[in-house]
């Protein structure tokens, strides 16, 4: 009796181990512009109850605009967008404490990087250089320091807006689901482009011409979002306000749809932003600056990726550059840039509507915002 008892609690066990709870918190780690009275890089709590937020660390480095985090949480990359002196820097991370230190710094060979991404087995970041409209891929080493540039790949062009599309302008550089793709957008160009990565190869990426999808004259794509499923890819234009929808198969898109950001009648500027999908796939959201401040909500068709209008809300700011969504679904973030402050929302995960939460943090010039597991 005592045998059979032992075993149906060890099963117990085991059942409760494999329905593991969402975590109660979070880390969330925010790039910013260090012209006002931003510092560097931030680091705070995350409540994913309630959607509060508590100060944990901060490092001082220049203009980091974009970051991102390791998949072994051990470790943060940062782009250094000092105009034609652009850099990358490299930290390490205390998931227990959330506190950085500085590993090195290194020189993107491009002007303003504005995007960084870090493939999951560690071996080389992607940054994408905005003013000189240059791809650069750095190696990672085994202490998470970077390595010198190894790969340049330089895009040629200009678009049909004269004030903004002079010339080649790489915005983003995001790794397919597999990591076998490596996809950069040219807002310069009009390009979405795609190239295939092997990270143990001397020059990783390899462009695939074939794969290239040209957007709209005057469009500017910026950033793109893969659906959890990995079927559909989304891509904001920043120049138009438009969102276009593809379907995904093995480094291919095929486009399925182009809908607006704006609602009818719009004459303000625009400058949309960023966009991501709810973790459960059901929604969209994008985010637009210039005249209109807000964020807007599609629900996401399940057979068929395309899009339908769901709702906009004001971001509670000016500039609302990039926007995180927790792994819950629970709750959405907005930095806004111009307005110094970041708002945190609470997710409707029925319909997708998003209200505020009552929670407002003042912080100096905040770009990026990244969650982190805490520990």
């Amino acid at each position: 009796m005592k045998k059979l008892l032992l075993i149906v609690m060890l099963l117990a066990s085991g059942l409760t181990y494999a329905q593991k709870p969402a975590p109660k918190t979070l880390d969330l780690v925010i790039g910013t512009y260090t012209k006002g009275t931003s510092k560097g890089i931030y680091v705070y709590r995350f409540y994913t109850e309630s959607g509060k937020l508590a100060y944990l660390s901060q490092v001082a480095t220049s203009n980091p605009s974009y970051l991102t985090v390791s998949s072994n949480n051990k470790f943060v990359y940062a782009v250094n967008e000092d105009g034609k002196d652009g850099g990358v820097s490299s930290f390490t991370f205390d998931a227990k404490t959330g506190v950085m230190q500085p590993i090195n710094n290194q020189p993107s060979q491009g002007a303003d990087p504005c995007y960084i991404s870090v493939d999951k087995a560690q071996k080389n970041v992607f940054v994408a250089n905005y003013s000189s409209g240059n791809l650069s891929v750095l190696p990672v080493n085994a202490d998470g320091s970077l390595g010198a540039v190894k790969q340049n790949i330089k895009d040629e062009g200009k678009g049909a807006n004269a004030s903004r599309q002079e010339g080649p302008h790489v915005h983003t550089a995001v790794l397919s689901p597999d990591e076998k793709y490596v996809f950069y957008s040219d807002l310069g160009t009009d390009k979405l482009n795609a190239t295939r990565y092997k990270a143990s190869d001397a020059q990783p990426l390899t462009p695939l011409p074939e794969n290239l999808i040209t957007i709209p004259a005057g469009s500017g794509p910026r950033h793109i979002d893969f659906t959890p499923d990995h079927k559909y890819v989304y891509l904001i234009t920043e120049l138009a306000g438009n969102v276009f929808g593809f379907e995904y198969h093995g480094g291919k898109l095929k486009q399925i749809q182009s809908i607006t950001m704006l609602p009818d009648g719009f004459t303000g500027d625009v400058g949309a932003a960023d966009i991501h999908v709810s973790p459960d796939g059901r929604f969209l959201y994008a985010s637009n600056r210039g005249s209109a401040n807000d964020i807007v909500t599609y629900s996401i068709n399940q057979e068929n990726g395309q899009l339908t209008y769901v709702d906009r809300v004001s971001t509670l700011g000016k500039g609302p550059r990039n926007f995180v969504i927790d792994p819950t679904g629970s709750f959405l973030l907005v930095a806004n840039q111009n307005s110094d402050s970041v708002i945190t929302y609470k997710i409707d995960k029925t319909t997708g509507k998003l209200m505020h939460a009552g929670v407002t943090l003042t912080i100096g010039n905040p770009v990026c915002l990244k969650f982190t597991p805490a520990q």
